[in-house]
Formats: structure tokens, sequence, C-alpha cells
């Protein structure tokens, strides 16, 4: 989180539920089968747990889940198991305390760890993100992957995207995804690679005797963009067909102009069948927001 804070957006900017689930339910109507609610932080949103409800019932939908940063999320564990909801991504960068404040202005550390100890109580299969920020949390790699020992959850490193909103980028993260591979094997030089699940934008390995897994994603590198299938639409209604364009197409303004359903799935698909090829296209003409607004 910057020192300063990010700008609050009026409420009148941003997509209400009714549009929100006017779109994932056009979007599922023609194919899409995975929704994922992230942010920002979705908790922060009243009545959220009502939206995903909904979300849940989509008759299509075979796959929703959340990443939330925790602090807001245990008391809500029960229902999201409730509407089926089985996977969360629980963003965490660091397991000290000091470290954590530091990094998100916010002394939370134990309600975050609650959260993940109620997602594995209630059974849901649990993904710790981490963005590896040199001189911020680089220490933090190896706990990180300690705690698959004894924990059954997913740990995902992310190279940083070094995005801090002034529209350009800041100097390239030197810890990329061959540099945490090397970090981590020097501690475990048993870790074996294991499958990737379709379309999956992380490296995932196993060590023996953890009951949990690691995962690398090249967000910086992009050496997943060749089987990248995702779109994002943020909360003002901008459709991106890739994290580092600019956004493609305002759908929260079409709507508003009353345009029907039909010309807007006609829009999605003009959209999404031009899409840059990969990352490093999509960004030639982008100016970036800060990564605490765009949710990564």
């Amino acid at each position: 989180m910057p020192e300063h804070g990010i700008d609050w957006l009026s409420r009148s900017d941003l997509m209400t539920y009714e549009e929100l689930l006017r779109v994932c339910s056009l979007l599922v109507q023609n194919g899409i089968s995975k929704i994922r609610i992230t942010g920002g932080e979705p908790f922060v949103r009243k009545d959220i747990m009502s939206l995903l409800t909904s979300l849940s019932a989509l008759n299509g939908l075979q796959e929703l889940t959340i990443t939330t940063n925790g602090v807001l999320t245990a008391s809500h564990v029960s229902d999201l198991r409730k509407i089926g909801i089985r996977s969360v991504n629980l963003s965490i960068d660091t397991l000290d305390r000091d470290r954590f404040f530091a990094i998100t202005r916010r002394d939370e550390l134990p309600a975050v760890l609650h959260t993940m100890d109620e997602l594995l109580r209630h059974g849901m299969d649990v993904k710790l993100n981490a963005v590896v920020m040199n001189g911020r949390n680089t220490d933090d790699i190896i706990p990180l992957v300690a705690l698959t020992k004894t924990v059954p959850v997913s740990v995902r490193f992310i190279e940083e995207m070094p995005f801090n909103g002034s529209g350009t980028i800041q100097q390239a993260p030197t810890w990329d995804h061959v540099k945490i591979l090397e970090t981590i094997r020097d501690a475990y030089p048993d870790i074996r690679k294991i499958p990737d699940p379709p379309y999956s934008t992380s490296y995932n390995y196993s060590i023996p005797g953890h009951r949990g897994s690691v995962g690398i994603i090249a967000a910086y590198t992009r050496s997943f963009c060749g089987t990248c299938n995702r779109i994002r639409i943020t909360p003002q209604g901008m459709l991106k067909t890739c994290l580092y364009d600019n956004g493609v197409l305002n759908i929260r303004d079409l709507m508003r102009q009353g345009v029907a359903d039909a010309a807007i799935v006609t829009a999605f698909e003009h959209a999404i069948n031009t899409r840059a090829r990969d990352g490093h296209e999509a960004e030639k003409h982008a100016v970036h927001e800060s990564m605490a607004a765009i949710g990564g």
C-alpha cells in the first residue's frame, strides 16, 4: 500500500451489484465457466455475500472463487462454503508482523492468519499469494515455503509488477521467477516440478514430505502469456483483456446507455478477438495504475 494511500472513487463510479450480476450472467451464458471476485478487497463492499450468493446460482457457472486480504473474511467463511465456494486465494506477503505492517500499513497479520485457519477448517482449497519485493520481504520466502510442511496450502510467489500509478514502470524487479526458484532450491534441494493445470499462470512444485505445494507466477517476465485465457473487469466496468493494458471497453457505460444484451456480447467478442498477442504488446501504450488499485 502506498504511504499516502489510494484515491477512493465515488459510489456512482462503481458498477452496482445489479450491473455486476448482469455482466457476469451474460458472460456465463456465452461460455465463461469460472469467475473470480478480487479487488482491491471484496469484503470492504457492503452486502458482498448477496452478490456472491447470486453469482453462485448462475446456470452454467462451474467455479466461483475469491481473492481476499483476509482482514474481514473470517466471519464469512461458513457462508462462503454454503454457497459452494471451494477455493480462496489469500494475499499474505510475509509471516513477520512488523514487515506485514510496513507493507500493508495495517497491523492485521493475526486476523489474516485466523482467516487462513478458518478456511482450512472448512475444507477450503487455500492458495497464499505472496508478491516478492526486493528489500521488503525476500527473507520471508523460506519461512513461507516451510509453512507448507505442516499446512496444506499452496504458497504462490509472484514476481512484483512495479506499477506505482505514475504512468511509468519503476526499476525492473531483481527477483524474477528464476531467482525465486533458485532461492527455494538452495534450502530445499529436493524440490521437484509437478504438472501445471491447464491455463495455469503458475509453475508448480512439491517438496517431499510437505503437505502443501509451491507455485511461482512470472507476472513481470510474462512467460505464461501464450496460454492465458483470462479477462478482467475493474470495479468501474473497464474490460482488460490483459493486466498490462489500459482497458479496452467500458462495460458500465454501455449498460448505463441502455445498450441491449446482444450488443454488449458483440462488443465483448470483438475486444477478446482483437486482444494483444501478449503482455509486452499490451503495455506499449498503457499508463499503469498502482497495483494497490488494480488488485494484481
